[in-house]
């Protein structure tokens, strides 16, 4: 992984090679970025650039043999640590495998795509890694450079794993670097947030998402717009979505709204029929988008009209619906959206939450 395969957050990948050319790299750093977020590709374009062997300006070589088995994540002196089900049988180094399929088809994936991905339910990072860890890095380096040492969704790890990583956290071996990310920084123990340096990992800025799937993705500047205000900077998301027919969010909630305005049965039935049809996650993406439109609508009516995101026939529609839009009610119609949502999850037939919905908006948009 380098540096130039991860969308915009400049200032963070200057920041990071700025403190290797100044000589000042931390030993352990913490990559703190939501689910879906670039925080494990930085972590291991750092890792990258730290170990390259012509290192330039802005990112790794990516010829030398170095940057080769950091692209493979086969490097001598590069071990990872990862969410297992536990236990002495199942560490992460017998899931070594899985994982570099895992990174290469999903780099921005979150926690539950690798336990889907390993089929398991629920993972853990037990004491046994820890003391893995340490029994590894009692070896010298087989290249000389950095020992790195990547322990992913960190926040995973049992308190004892935890606790007997903190000594050589605080004084590790010459020449080893941690890389830790988490998704969920307030679940680590305190003692291991006072031994790291954060890094923070914003989500993307809706240009740098736009730019990303643009330029990378070949999507359509329309269809890479819209998908840019739907995910709000989660490019795992983002990514996901490219793989999905694509269904017209702005036609689709523009007639909703006008059925359930008028309380048109005789059209909100058909609607509820095709609605079925659509697969769960296009399903929750169309709610999703009523979600944000409704936040538009609430910029509109509190004189915030600049901060609106959507422009053309959305903004049109934003408009013209905020003015018939029974304000006061906004919260109770997003808690309804929002309880749909989790109904669809929990596989709830699909028909039956759109059109218990629909009666439910019909009441309270008017």
């Amino acid at each position: 992984m380098r540096f130039a395969e991860i969308p915009g957050l400049d200032e963070i990948k200057a920041r990071l090679i700025d403190s290797v050319n100044r000589g000042n790299v931390a030993h352990a750093l913490l990559f703190d970025g939501r689910s879906g977020s670039a925080a494990l590709p930085l972590a291991l374009a750092f890792a990258t650039y730290v170990n390259c062997e012509h290192p330039g300006e802005t990112d790794s070589c990516g010829q030398c043999a170095s940057c080769n088995k950091y692209g493979k994540l086969m490097h001598p002196d590069l071990s990872f640590t990862f969410p297992t089900a536990g236990g002495k049988k199942v560490l992460s180094e017998n899931f070594m495998a899985e994982w570099r399929e895992f990174v290469k088809e999903s780099p921005f994936g979150s926690y539950s795509d690798w336990l889907n991905h390993i089929n398991i339910r629920q993972g853990n990072i037990p004491v046994e890694e820890s003391r893995q860890i340490i029994q590894n890095l009692s070896l010298k380096s087989y290249e000389g450079g950095y020992k790195v040492v990547v322990i992913w969704n960190v926040e995973s790890m049992a308190a004892p794993a935890a606790n007997a990583l903190l000594k050589i956290l605080e004084e590790p071996p010459e020449k080893t670097l941690f890389l830790l990310v988490t998704s969920d920084y307030n679940r680590l123990l305190p003692t291991i947030q006072s031994r790291v340096q954060r890094v923070a990992v914003r989500e993307l800025e809706e240009q740098e998402m736009m730019d990303f799937l643009v330029n990378s993705r070949g999507q359509t500047r329309e269809r890479a717009s819209r998908t840019a205000f739907l995910t709000e900077g989660n490019i795992n998301l983002a990514l996901s979505h490219l793989g999905q027919e694509e269904t017209d969010h702005k036609e689709w909630f523009v007639n909703w709204m006008r059925y359930c305005f008028v309380f048109d049965l005789a059209k909100l039935v058909p609607v509820a029929d095709r609605f079925d049809e659509f697969s769960k996650e296009e399903q929750k993406n169309i709610l999703e988008y009523g979600l944000k439109v409704l936040r538009e609508i609430y910029l509109e009516n509190v004189g915030l009209s600049q901060m609106i995101r959507l422009e053309n026939e959305e903004l049109t529609f934003i408009q013209k619906f905020s003015k018939v839009f029974r304000f006061d009610n906004i919260d109770r119609v997003s808690e309804a959206i929002s309880g749909a949502m989790m109904h669809i999850e929990r596989n709830v037939r699909a028909k039956i939450v759109f059109m218990d919905l629909s009666l439910t908006m019909a009441a309270l948009i008017k």
